[in-house]
């Protein structure tokens, strides 16, 4: 019998996540690790299973991520995407409902370079009048 695999990528600043999902009870591993293991609280947790609960999809995959770069909430919102694309790959018809909430949107904001003469992307040296 074949197996049965939805994958999605997602990135988030520095972030970049990989998700295969397949059909099982809805045990979730994130870089052989669960998420309790690998985030420091459980608001990153939660917003990282936020496609899973919208479409009433929690129990029904098993989850296998592999993420790498950036920090914790990078990660997590790397990780949405990823599972919200696979969700999608699985059934066509829960795009509208995940599109509706952003979940399939990638998120293009990141850090802004350096410039010279800067000490960061924007702050000056301090100005002296005398």
């Amino acid at each position: 019998m074949e197996k049965v695999e939805y994958k999605g990528l997602g990135r988030r600043k520095s972030a970049i996540a990989r998700a295969v999902m397949t059909p099982g009870t809805g045990v979730i591993t994130i870089n052989g690790r669960t998420p309790q293991q690998y985030f420091p609280n459980a608001l990153v947790i939660q917003d990282m299973e936020q496609p899973l609960a919208m479409t009433e999809n929690r129990n029904s995959f098993d989850i296998k991520v592999k993420v790498i770069g950036g920090g914790f909430n990078g990660q997590a919102g790397a990780i949405r995407l990823a599972i919200a694309r696979a969700l999608v790959a699985s059934k066509g018809e829960l795009k509208t409902v995940l599109k509706k909430k952003k979940m399939v949107t990638r998120d293009s904001r990141s850090k802004e370079r350096k410039k010279y003469g800067k000490y960061g992307a924007r702050r000056s040296p301090q100005f002296t009048k005398r």
